[in-house]
């Protein structure tokens, strides 16, 4: 496995200074941003699509430092029912794939979207729960009228372009949120659909992240992976459940807070989810991601590298002589 990191947390940074201070903390991978959520400071599809010149000096950049690109990421929306920001959200998309194909580099990252609740509906609407009785036929025609069908055409779109992984974040306020619903929608649309496995976000909803890899990797579809923790505030949890709308600087008073690798969880959960991972075959990027509220970049991101290097399998396992 590879030591990567998802680079928006240095976009102050200029590409070439973003790569020399990565490369010297001990990255090997880097995750690019290509616009929507995550904006596009260190890869701007626009401009590396129109100019050879500048695609040549991008990836020599990357290159020339021992870097490969894991992946390139453009979570948006583009099954919002707002028409425009849709169409912004599924641009990014399509020029992000054609921009993966000219880079060779195999994943995109983004998530699933989410529709409204009809056709002439303003906001995305997340459904959590099947009754009173209209929610599950909002989640009907979400799934068949809008999901499928477009991740059904989008996925053809990626594979004439010969991006064969889709790795969507299992992300709540989107019909993809844990690994039942991205099955489902793998199951429809194709093997095309997997997943850029984040545990923060699988852990604070109640789910094993181990066995959620474990049930994934069995299907072959974990395509990449976030490194970020989640703390669990749990005499929060004991009183108002997992669900909270409050700000994330409101610390103290949240169920949960996402947290720097080893600070929501020890180091043998880290463990324990990177030798699942070997077990199930996965032998990729495991891609920093820094959103802790209580540690500076430089310093969330050295502690994570920190413990990370010493977590995961760098060696093949080898002949099995002991049995």
């Amino acid at each position: 496995m590879k030591l990567g990191v998802f680079t928006v947390l240095y976009q102050n940074f200029a590409l070439e200074e973003m790569l020399d201070k990565v490369a010297e903390m001990g990255i090997e991978a880097v995750e690019l941003g290509t616009g929507n959520f995550p904006g596009n400071h260190h890869c701007n599809p626009d401009e590396l699509l129109e100019s050879p010149e500048k695609l040549k000096a991008f990836k020599k950049a990357i290159e020339s430092r021992g870097i490969l690109i894991s992946g390139l990421s453009c979570h948006g929306n583009p099954l919002h029912p707002n028409s425009g920001t849709a169409k912004d959200a599924h641009e990014v998309w399509r020029k992000t794939v054609r921009l993966a194909e000219r880079l060779e580099v195999p994943v995109v990252n983004g998530f699933s979207g989410c529709p409204g609740d009809h056709a002439g509906a303003k906001f995305p609407n997340w459904v959590t729960c099947s009754w009173p009785p209209e929610y599950a036929e909002v989640l009907d025609w979400q799934w068949n009228e809008v999901v499928i069908p477009y991740w059904k055409e989008e996925a053809k779109f990626a594979e004439a372009h010969g991006i064969r992984q889709i790795a969507f974040e299992m992300h709540p306020g989107f019909v993809v949120y844990n690994p039942e619903t991205l099955l489902k929608l793998r199951e429809q649309a194709g093997e095309a659909i997997g997943a850029n496995f984040d545990p923060s976000h699988l852990i604070w909803q109640g789910v094993n992240p181990v066995e959620a890899i474990k049930k994934l990797g069995r299907e072959k579809a974990i395509f990449h992976f976030h490194a970020k923790d989640v703390y669990l505030d749990k005499p929060n949890i004991s009183l108002n459940g997992v669900l909270d709308t409050k700000h994330y600087s409101e610390i103290l008073d949240r169920s949960w807070t996402f947290r720097s690798v080893g600070y929501g969880h020890d180091e043998k959960l880290w463990k324990d989810m990177v030798s699942t991972l070997r077990a199930v075959g996965y032998d990729y990027v495991v891609s920093i991601e820094h959103e802790d509220m209580l540690a500076s970049t430089d310093e969330g991101l050295s502690k994570a590298i920190s413990l990370l290097k010493e977590t995961l399998f760098k060696e093949d396992v080898g002949e099995v002589w002991w049995v």
